[in-house]
């Protein structure tokens, strides 16, 4: 196949699905990974597609008003989001009561604390109470909020914000669209952030789940400061001045290594 041919399946791979990995375009393509990377550079430098650690998206993927699905976003840094979601997860106790908002990241939060007995779980993710309710430990109880249903799978809006007000949980994982030392945590959706801010209200405790590639994007609206994050986990991509600022900001910071 020639390079402008494999381009042109790039291309049209990223605009099908909003995203692609790497790794799957060397095994789909029979190349190998230096060339994919050539091939996405160029793209990318053409205009046609965004260049991300892993992977491509589709243009308009990262702009502050717009909102990738939840199918485009679990392709991307899976192993980084595996690996925090583990780590994550130790901090669940057994009888406790957790809120897990919605993401990709904390999807597989919810996948890691599936099994964790009498659990109370309050989400705002389809996917998530979806998980739960199919495999989660027996005695567990997961309430899903209700509200209008978002791109990212998100339950957001008027009735969501009303559940959650009348909530209480112990320990909160939060996800983020983009991460900012000036702009905190943030959204491309208005309506989420509100909802967001809620669960973040709801909680003891605030942990914020997010790889490396989330620092400095920034959606349109924050839905909570770092100082309000009481322990911040990712991997140990993310720069280091990065871990300089949140060291200082939020409570506690874990980077771990991707397997």
């Amino acid at each position: 196949m020639l390079a402008s041919q494999r381009r042109s399946v790039i291309l049209e791979l990223v605009e099908e699905s909003g995203a692609v990995k790497v790794s799957d375009l060397v095994e789909r393509l029979g190349v190998s990974d230096m060339t994919i990377r050539r091939d996405i550079e160029r793209l990318s430098s053409d205009g046609l597609l965004e260049r991300v650690h892993g992977g491509a998206l589709a243009l308009g993927d990262s702009r502050s008003s717009e909102e990738p699905g939840f199918s485009a976003k679990s392709l991307l840094q899976l192993a980084q989001k595996q690996a925090i979601a583990r780590a994550a997860a130790r901090r669940v106790e057994a009888g406790s009561a957790i809120g897990i908002s919605a993401g990709t990241t904390t999807y597989e939060l919810a996948r890691a604390v599936k099994d964790v007995p009498q659990l109370t779980v309050v989400t705002n993710s389809v996917p998530v109470a979806q998980l739960l309710h199919e495999s989660g430990a027996p005695g567990q109880t997961v309430i899903l909020t209700g509200g209008v249903r978002t791109p990212s799978d998100a339950l957001v809006g008027p009735v969501a914000v009303a559940a959650l007000r009348a909530l209480h949980v112990d320990l909160l994982f939060l996800g983020a669209h983009g991460v900012d030392d000036r702009s905190g945590l943030t959204t491309p959706n208005l309506v989420e952030s509100e909802t967001n801010r809620a669960l973040v209200a709801s909680a003891r405790h605030v942990c914020v789940l997010a790889d490396s590639s989330k620092w400095g994007t920034v959606g349109l609206s924050t839905f909570a400061d770092l100082a309000e994050v009481d322990l911040f986990v990712t991997d140990v991509g993310l720069p280091g001045r990065a871990r300089e600022t949140l060291r200082e900001v939020v409570g506690s910071l874990e980077t771990v290594e991707t397997p």
